[in-house]
């Protein structure tokens, strides 16, 4: 039974990646920093298990991993993220606008975004290459695409995104002999916490996107920027 591991899984697009890979068949390790009722409803499964952690938090991520001496993982999803003290469905472009930045902001926003992912990798890194087919994968966003910025504003978040999108290519070159595959993937705009209720995508069909582009990854695209239709975006 193939495992996966996805971070920010207590409800929207992780919570939906937990409940699609468990119909798939799946083992799947969720890590979130608090649970949720959606959540716990799940847990009578027998092929999930919950772990509390912050991904922020380096001592509770190694802990978690330690877990993990002698397994596999075989598809590592950073799914959490944030977008700053708004989300797009609450402001649109007005937040995070010029004149309207924080330092304090910006540090957190990016801590999550971006240096995030890169620790959890780095703390799972073993199980990842203990799996035939490992893959990282890194839920990024069209608003960190610097070619496809034409409206501006949100600058912490898309610094954030456009920064992951750059780590995610360089760990595909520095784990490629190690046989690790890694993706930024675009979800889409949803109807979730962060996207808002005018998203036009439903988180089902975002997340059945994502894991079909998951599952068709190939050497020769590590390291890409697609999105959950599988579409090339760009840098």
């Amino acid at each position: 039974m193939p495992t996966v591991l996805i971070t920010g899984c207590n409800r929207g697009l992780g919570l939906e990646f937990v409940r699609q890979y468990l119909a798939l068949g799946w083992s799947v390790a969720a890590l979130c920093r608090r649970s949720s009722p959606e959540l716990e409803s799940l847990r009578a499964e027998p092929a999930l298990e919950i772990h509390l952690a912050d991904v922020t938090d380096d001592t509770a991520l190694a802990a978690v991993a330690a877990g993990f001496a002698g397994r596999c993982i075989d598809v590592l999803i950073n799914n959490a993220g944030i977008m700053g003290e708004s989300n797009f469905g609450e402001s649109g472009m007005r937040s995070q606008g010029f004149g309207a930045t924080s330092r304090e902001e910006w540090l957190r926003v990016f801590d999550v975004n971006t240096v995030s992912p890169m620790r959890i990798a780095e703390a799972f890194i073993e199980p990842v290459c203990a799996s035939e087919r490992g893959r990282i994968v890194t839920l990024s966003s069209e608003m960190g695409s610097i070619a496809g910025n034409a409206h501006g504003g949100w600058y912490a978040y898309r610094a954030s995104k456009a920064g992951v999108n750059a780590v995610m290519k360089s760990m595909a070159i520095d784990l490629a002999d190690r046989g690790v595959l890694t993706l930024a993937l675009h979800p889409g705009w949803v109807r979730t916490g962060l996207g808002g209720p005018r998203a036009p995508l439903d988180v089902e069909t975002s997340v059945r996107g994502m894991i079909g582009v998951i599952e068709r990854l190939a050497p020769a695209d590590s390291g890409s920027f697609v999105s959950y239709e599988g579409r090339v975006m760009p840098y």
